[in-house]
């Protein structure tokens, strides 16, 4: 299966780090892409609220997914998936402290299934595109919290 785990150690508080991850509104902040996000149902950012987001992926610079945050434990993990045209794609971030007043902060990407030509395609380009991006998106977090930026 297609995926990744990215690791990264932020100094700063988990309470600091977890206002970013937990908080769908700041992602797009801390995006090296174009990304936005609206609220569809629930109450943000709460298990079982609804969103929609567009942002770029390989080949559409307007990508839309409906997704739904699926886990919340404050202040350790965040989850939500998002649907691809019927396909599950799943984000996880994972928070610890690791003393000194610092955090790491594990960010897990889990792939559906793919079938067809994306069977082929995706493994080739996610570690191309997918994978670096992902790596400046962890970088921007880093920054944005231990600024002491929330928003």
């Amino acid at each position: 299966m297609t995926g990744g785990t990215f690791t990264t150690r932020i100094e700063a508080p988990q309470a600091t780090v977890w206002g970013l991850v937990a908080d769908l509104g700041t992602h797009p902040a801390w995006s090296p892409k174009p990304y936005t996000i609206e609220w569809v149902s629930g109450e943000p950012n709460q298990v079982g609220s609804t969103f929609r987001s567009v942002g770029w992926i390989p080949g559409d610079k307007q990508h839309t997914n409906e997704g739904e945050v699926t886990e919340r434990v404050e202040p350790t993990r965040f989850a939500v998936k998002a649907d691809d045209g019927g396909a599950w794609f799943i984000n996880e971030f994972d928070l610890k402290p690791v003393g000194d007043g610092a955090t790491e902060v594990t960010f897990t990407l889990t792939f559906p299934e793919m079938k067809g030509f994306k069977a082929l395609a995706v493994p080739i380009a996610f570690p191309l595109f997918g994978k670096p991006d992902i790596r400046k998106r962890m970088d921007l977090l880093k920054e944005r919290a231990e600024a002491g930026t929330t928003a």
